[in-house]
């Protein structure tokens, strides 16, 4: 279910949405279907809104943790030294929870080698 009443036609919806895009590949133009798609009253459409809204939601948690990554990297470059590559890299694939616990624990980092054993344990 996406929201709204509970009775499952949300799902439907959505459903329909993606099967409806798929069925008109088959009969018209992608510009036809972007014509069609990009409709005021489509963009009016509760589904199409809904898609809207997950998406800018998956963009703002992508934005954040961008920008944890970014400050913990310069924060740490200040406190231990150059990050090696690989290492930028373990941090970048870090979850925003285990971003913020680092930004907090490197405050207490004196050596890379601090960095590297926090790491060791982050993955578990």
């Amino acid at each position: 279910m996406v929201g709204g009443t509970g009775n499952g036609n949300e799902f439907v919806g959505l459903t329909g949405y993606a099967c409806t895009q798929v069925l008109a590949g088959l009969k018209f133009s992608q510009q036809q279907i972007q014509q069609i798609f990009r409709s005021r009253s489509m963009r009016e459409s509760i589904v199409y809104q809904e898609i809207l809204q997950e998406g800018r939601e998956e963009g703002r948690e992508e934005g954040r943790q961008e920008g944890e990554v970014a400050i913990i990297l310069r924060l740490l470059n200040r406190r231990v030294g150059a990050i090696p590559a690989e290492v930028q890299e373990q941090i970048q694939r870090l979850a925003i929870p285990q971003l913020e616990a680092l930004g907090e624990a490197l405050l207490d980092f004196a050596t890379a080698e601090d960095l590297l054993h926090w790491l060791e344990f982050a993955d578990r």
